[in-house]
């Protein structure tokens, strides 16, 4: 059996070694050890960590890979890149200290984020990188935007490219002959960067592609460079003799659709931005940037400005960071007030005392601590590490710090209450996006609730929910009346009396399985006989609401579903009531009891808008006519529905309510023109959404259709 390296399968399968030893951890998987207690990494535990990644093994991978190998090509990876204060062997540190540390991380900003190590041990999360070099942001674009690619056509350029033989005066031969590169790697350079360009204003090549191709570039640049690891000097008297080869970079396709890139100034970008997590990882003294990496720089911005001196820089004066300068402090201290995060965490070495003038960090600790306490709790995390050096600095025990700022705003917010079921298209993953949105009223409609999601976590007072669906509405009724105690006594009685699993008090070795196998197999047969016996009750006329509630948590995906005669029909699913979800039922219920609740089980078309308080905001979140979902089957929602509820929502416009509509305009090639109408004829607004949820769409065929997630609203 073939043996590899960590870092050989976190390279593969583009992780960092962090997410790697993660699942290893929370899917429970099984590893050799050697005789001296080292892992032993081979095909099994790889296909295993695949398969958990639902990454298949594709024909069209298994025949980039055949391409690969008939052009003699490499591949490169993330962190195959020399730079300066960069994080890749501190990745494993920074993202321990968040998982330990932090709760509900979904978006990520990275503001400095300079070759996107630190961002990429993040790729299961919505990351937002930015960085005032045009080279690490089209680097990072190549990495992480949500772009598709063509992968075939990336290995095809790569091996034209590297065929190539030319010694042609161009840009980079005039300026650059025999200094950082020899003569002909710089005709090399020049002629594949104009061929780029070229590809990509002829329309041959989409943007995503642009950015991998000027990346592979630079990586194969920096690789054979004439340098120390940055472009302020080059070595003299040496042999020039290394080629310019490129390596293929293939990116991931399956990133988080709504990452985002910016190339801005951090401090102008972040009074736009919101998250759950900040990274703030900015130069640490005088060294500035644009400085060292002058080169890399040019070629990407591919502007062919004069250079001068020995160094061969061009102007380079719009792209100083204040973080490098005197005011560094200033502009810590404005980029941190503006800062809307619930976590923000600072990496900043030890060097305020160490190191020559130009190393010292520009931030003391104490100012740090100042303007990070302002902003809510600090706790500071230590790891030794090896900085980098010119030569000039006599540096010893380093001392790589994370401060991690809980602020004053993630305190006071409790996390935002989740469903106790996984209702299809349950708008959990949107709930930071509507609380920005949403007007502050007395009154909130829910009026397609669902899963109740939205309306839980409102800020009115009063919360009414309505649903179609009488067994939903009964069952959150429920949890409302019933004492939480109660509830979860009846939910363990029906566990134990027909011996479904409880893993969170056995675990999953004492079903004879793991996380990632799930527990169908075990409990199929109890969950039939509870699913018959639920069935039973109710085709004489009984509702056991303890009972359809465990039915729910071991079905397929936690879901709610009846067939025609109003009898349960999913089968059995992987997981079980474990104590994430007790803690979900407990929270629920008890948020439930404090808030002034209404439970309604009619169509849209009943609700007598003018019984309605005037200070009441309407959520309409119905089912989407060109989507499909098991609770829009067989086109149950029609265009006269549609028609209906717009005409509802117009006239409760002109009782002066305000409303706001979930929808989509674009999915899966169709496009709702009723819809779009509408919108148009009464000049609604129209938000467009980032959305991170995958419960509604896990049957989709067509990954890439384009689905565009709106909120309208009439103010």
């Amino acid at each position: 059996m073939e043996v590899f390296t960590i870092e050989e399968i976190a390279n593969e399968l583009e992780i960092s070694h962090t997410y790697l030893n993660k699942l290893i951890q929370d899917e429970e998987i099984i590893l050799d050890r050697t005789d001296t207690g080292e892992y032993i990494w081979n095909n099994q535990v790889y296909n295993k960590i695949r398969m958990l990644l639902d990454i298949p093994n594709r024909v069209e991978n298994d025949n980039i890979m055949k391409l690969i190998n008939i052009y003699g090509l490499k591949r490169s990876y993330i962190n195959n890149r020399r730079y300066l204060g960069n994080k890749y062997s501190l990745t494993s540190f920074i993202r321990k200290t968040v998982d330990e540390n932090c709760s509900g991380i979904n978006i990520v900003v990275d503001i400095f984020s300079g070759t996107g190590a630190v961002a990429h041990a993040f790729k299961d999360k919505m990351v937002i990188t930015n960085d005032l070099l045009f080279s690490n942001y089209i680097s990072n674009y190549a990495w992480f935007a949500p772009m598709k690619y063509s992968e075939e056509k990336i290995v095809k350029y790569i091996a034209k490219y590297n065929s190539i033989k030319t010694s042609e005066e161009n840009y980079m031969r005039n300026n650059f002959a025999d200094t950082y590169f020899s003569a002909d790697n710089c005709s090399k350079i020049g002629y594949i960067r104009e061929h780029i360009e070229h590809e990509y204003i002829s329309n041959k090549i989409n943007y995503k592609e642009y950015a991998i191709l000027i990346t592979s570039l630079l990586y194969a640049m920096d690789k054979i460079a004439n340098t120390v690891g940055h472009y302020d000097a080059y070595r003299r008297n040496v042999d020039l003799d290394k080629e310019l080869v490129l390596n293929v970079l293939l990116p991931d396709q399956n990133l988080n659709e709504n990452n985002k890139c910016y190339n801005m100034d951090a401090n102008e970008l972040i009074g736009n931005l919101s998250c759950d997590l900040l990274y703030l990882d900015p130069p640490y003294n005088s060294r500035q940037y644009c400085d060292a990496y002058h080169l890399l720089e040019n070629v990407a911005r591919w502007e062919k400005p004069p250079v001068y001196g020995v160094a061969k820089k061009m102007d380079r004066s719009s792209l100083k960071s204040d973080y490098c300068l005197k005011k560094a402090t200033e502009a810590f201290e404005d980029l941190v007030s503006k800062a809307n995060a619930r976590y923000i965490l600072l990496s900043y070495n030890n060097m305020s005392n160490k190191g020559n003038d130009r190393s010292n960090a520009k931030i003391t600790d104490d100012d740090i601590l100042s303007i990070l306490s302002k902003k809510g709790k600090v706790t500071i995390f230590e790891k030794e590490y090896k900085s980098f050096s010119t030569g000039k600095s006599d540096i010893n025990d380093n001392i790589e710090r994370l401060f991690l700022c809980e602020t004053f705003e993630g305190l006071k917010e409790t996390p935002f209450i989740a469903s106790p079921i996984n209702y299809i298209g349950g708008k959990y993953q949107l709930l930071p996006h509507f609380k920005q949105l949403f007007p502050k009223t007395n009154c909130f409609l829910d009026l397609f609730a669902g899963g109740c999601n939205v309306g839980i976590n409102s800020e009115s007072t009063k919360v009414i929910f309505n649903d179609i669906n009488k067994d939903l509405i009964d069952l959150m009724h429920y949890f409302k009346v019933t004492d939480t105690d109660e509830i979860l006594r009846n939910v363990d009685k029906i566990i134990n009396d027909y011996n479904l699993s409880r893993t969170d008090i056995h675990g999953y070795d004492y079903y004879n399985c793991n996380s990632y196998k799930g527990l169908s197999s075990y409990n199929k047969d109890k969950f039939l006989k509870l699913r018959k016996d639920y069935n039973f009750k109710v085709k004489k006329g009984e509702i056991d609401f303890a009972m359809l509630y465990v039915l729910i948590v071991y079905s397929f995906n936690n879901q709610i579903r009846f067939n025609n005669k109003g009898e349960f029909n999913l089968p059995v699913g992987k997981r079980d009531f474990n104590s994430n979800m007790r803690n979900k039922l407990i929270l629920f219920s008890e948020t439930l009891k404090k808030k002034d609740c209404v439970f309604m089980n009619k169509d849209f078309r009943e609700v007598n808008l003018s019984n309605l308080p005037k200070d009441t905001f309407i959520y309409c979140d119905p089912p989407y006519l060109i989507t499909l979902a098991t609770y829009n089957e067989n086109g149950s929602w029609t265009e006269e529905d549609e028609q209906d509820l717009l005409k509802f929502l117009v006239h409760a416009d002109e009782l002066g309510l305000k409303f706001a509509l979930s929808n989509v305009l674009k999915a899966k090639d169709k496009e709702n023109l009723i819809l779009k109408e509408w919108i148009n004829k009464y000049a609604y607004k129209v938000n467009i959404l980032n959305k991170d949820y995958s419960n509604s769409n896990y049957q989709r065929k067509n990954k890439d259709s384009i689905s565009e997630e709106v909120l309208i609203t009439n103010y």
